[in-house]
């Protein structure tokens, strides 16, 4: 607001509550919310709480706020009004209120809507990190922690790894509702109560996703875009657009609002450029995913790692995978000599990936591209170690290329038909080299029934026509041979010719 005289103690307000505070949900107010925004606002939000009983929600009767100014102690003045507007601020901040204002054109008059939120619990709360980290910054590490172990109740040591089985009784189970009559007056008031906060409910997009009060109320105040977001309000479709981005990406509110903050999401007449918002959204979920990835194997490194040093010397005994005859794998003819069948798949079944890739360079080491690419599909792709196994043996039975992109080809079309077993890993190989047999089959046979032809008119149109040579006929020779008068004759012409060539000389 530009001018203080639109927000004051004449002004008139209505409190919107949807819940009812709990022991535990003052207990939250008290330990951890007070510490990161003082007690006036809190003092603030237990006062439009007060605004309607306890044991109800909905709206509260609308009242001057001057009545908030009296139940504060507040000067009735401009101080008053800012020093109850940076209070609000702080609620509205960390998730516990939400202000809107509203222009009623019969009194041409604003009027303030207060929306509370309920306190988040201990669980939640410790999830969210901003919450965590600011309330890090007010009491110091260690009385966080201890906090923490005040509200949360840990789990038995006992019940850790047991398993689990649920025996609840579905609602279908043991009710059955009389669906043979219809009660329209009920149905009206249902949807009625349903549909009562819903600001546009054909733009369903919109209402399932993020809200405009939600988006502006995290955006940054002093961002250039701020102007264009809070033209937003007055814009659902826009709204719809940028919900669908953000569910098409996987993307959280906050991430939401800084692509909104980014340069050029906006023309200067505020039209959302939709199609550098979806491509500034694909980077950040390409590059989240890829950073997601990275941690993921850093972690499994380092627990790796943490088990090894508890185990120390000791040998690790797993279960033995035994594989039937008619899964066997052919042993390729560079392992022929250091393992027989049963050795081979042995190995295949059971040992893991980078000793089976260990076989198979065995001039040096394993090239790092190749670590690399194997790690991912193992501790990223979640592709079982006897499938990657397998996958290895194809590779080099099927001389294909070791690079990355050739690698990864395989990988994504055993993943992509739900191959997470070695037999089934097995005969997917198998499958793959008859394919190839039968397609080279029959190329030979091609060529061998066109004598070629075949593949020279595959080199293009403009070729002539095949021309079969002609074959001398043996018994048409056989039955035109000369008799010796005949051949007597064709001497003297011989001759005759030879003398006429001689006298012209």
């Amino acid at each position: 607001m530009t001018n203080m005289l639109h927000f004051t103690e004449n002004h008139r307000f209505c409190v919107i509550r949807e819940f009812s505070l709990s022991s535990l949900d003052y207990k939250m107010l008290a330990l951890m919310y007070q510490p990161m925004i003082g007690g006036l606002a809190i003092s603030l939000y237990q006062a439009l709480y007060q605004q309607m009983s306890a044991e109800k929600v909905g709206y509260s009767p609308l009242e001057q706020q001057r009545k908030l100014f009296m139940l504060l102690e507040l000067e009735q003045g401009e101080r008053g009004r800012k020093y109850l507007i940076e209070q609000s601020s702080k609620l509205e901040a960390i998730g516990l209120l939400q202000t809107n204002r509203k222009f009623l054109v019969g009194e041409e008059d604003y009027v303030f809507e207060y929306t509370l939120f309920a306190p988040l619990g201990p669980n939640e709360f410790f999830r969210n990190q901003h919450l965590t980290l600011l309330l890090r910054d007010k009491v110091g590490k260690f009385m966080l922690l201890s906090l923490r172990e005040e509200l949360l109740s840990p789990e038995p040591e006992e019940w850790q790894g047991a398993s689990e089985e649920n025996l609840s009784v579905p609602f279908y189970d043991l009710f059955r509702l009389n669906t043979q009559v219809v009660d329209y007056e009920l149905e009206q008031a249902l949807y009625e109560a349903s549909a009562s906060k819903q600001t546009d409910p054909r733009m369903d997009v919109t209402t399932k996703g993020f809200q405009y009060a939600d988006i502006i109320m995290r955006f940054p105040r002093g961002a250039s875009n701020r102007v264009f977001v809070e033209a937003l309000k007055h814009m659902p479709e826009q709204m719809a657009a940028i919900n669908i981005v953000a569910k098409k990406y996987n993307l959280s509110l906050q991430e939401t609002c800084r692509l909104l903050d980014e340069d050029g999401v906006f023309a200067e007449d505020g039209e959302l450029q939709m199609d550098l918002l979806q491509y500034n959204a694909n980077l950040f979920y390409r590059q989240s995913k890829k950073r997601g990835e990275e941690r993921e194997r850093t972690l499994a490194r380092s627990e790796e790692r943490a088990q090894d040093e508890e185990q120390g010397n000791s040998v690790k005994v797993s279960d033995e995978k035994s594989v039937e005859m008619q899964f066997y794998l052919e042993v390729p003819q560079q392992l022929r000599g250091e393992c027989t069948d049963h050795q081979y798949n042995y190995i295949m079944r059971n040992e893991p990936y980078t000793a089976v890739l260990k076989m198979f360079f065995t001039q040096g080491s394993i090239p790092d591209g190749v670590l690399n690419i194997f790690e991912k599909i193992d501790l990223n792709y979640k592709l079982n170690e006897e499938v990657i196994n397998v996958l290895i043996h194809f590779l080099h039975i099927d001389r294909r290329s070791w690079a990355k992109s050739s690698i990864e080809a395989v990988a994504s079309d055993m993943l992509g038909k739900q191959i997470v077993t070695y037999e089934q890993a097995v005969d997917y190989v198998r499958e793959k080299i008859s394919y190839k047999l039968k397609a080279a089959s029959k190329v030979e046979a091609a060529k061998a029934a066109g004598g070629g032809g075949v593949a020279r008119s595959r080199q293009g149109k403009s070729q002539k026509p095949h021309i079969p040579i002609v074959v001398p006929d043996v018994g048409a020779a056989a039955s035109s041979r000369l008799t010796e008068e005949e051949l007597e004759a064709a001497r003297k012409m011989a001759q005759r010719l030879d003398e006429r060539f001689n006298r012209k000389n």
